[in-house]
């Protein structure tokens, strides 16, 4: 069971992303929206941080940080904002994270090798293949 519920808590999660950043109102700055996202993230991870942990010491925690909790809120706002312009733009909940998706996977692939040394495998290409494949009758 500790292999498959992560899987399930960012499907769940991701479900529930989805229809929430679609359903962001259209009037409303994204910014603003998402002020209001991290703050109530910031919040149920502080609170989540205090009932998981016998340790109080969250500032000993922060002092363990490097570059990428720095960067990853970066990135984060740049997901964020970016699937509530792309469902603003008009992609379909059901076609919208399909494409990120297969892309994103795509570029991992070489991200993997480049960075964490993984090899590129003749399943690997196939898959590549196949994902393109989707990539094309996704938006035909």
């Amino acid at each position: 069971m500790s292999m498959y519920w992560p899987i399930l808590l960012v499907v769940l999660s991701n479900t529930f992303y989805n229809i929430c950043a679609k359903a962001t109102p259209q009037d409303v700055n994204p910014f603003a929206s998402l002020s209001v996202t991290y703050l109530v993230g910031a919040a149920a991870s502080l609170a989540v941080y205090f009932l998981t942990t016998g340790s109080p010491a969250l500032l000993a925690e922060y002092g363990k940080l490097n570059w990428s909790s720095f960067v990853l809120g970066l990135a984060i706002v740049g997901l964020e904002s970016g699937f509530i312009y792309m469902f603003r733009a008009g992609w379909p909940i059901s076609v919208g994270q399909v494409v990120t998706s297969i892309l994103l996977s795509v570029v991992l692939v070489f991200v993997g090798y480049l960075l964490y040394h993984e090899a590129i495998t003749v399943n690997k290409i196939a898959g590549i293949l196949i994902c393109m494949a989707g990539l094309y009758l996704l938006n035909k």
